[in-house]
């Protein structure tokens, strides 16, 4: 999957747990996990932008692209 999911590593970063964060934004854990292992098909914009503001960070921070063609 080109599009690689770091969110453990904010999570680690702000040293907030998985169940926090999934409060905070308002989804179950289990849809939170799914993003985390990179399982998910797509994420709303309005989830991203709770996350991103709960982190402190930037979208960026939390999803990267890998071209496989490149590797």
């Amino acid at each position: 999957m080109p599009i690689i999911i770091n969110l453990d590593v904010m999570l680690a970063k702000r040293k907030m747990r998985s169940n926090e964060l999934a409060e905070k934004v308002g989804i179950t854990t289990a849809n939170l996990s799914i993003l985390k292992t990179g399982k998910a098909k797509a994420i709303r914009f309005s989830t991203l932008e709770l996350i991103c503001e709960i982190l402190d960070c930037q979208p960026g921070d939390i999803m990267e692209f890998v071209d496989d063609n490149k590797l």
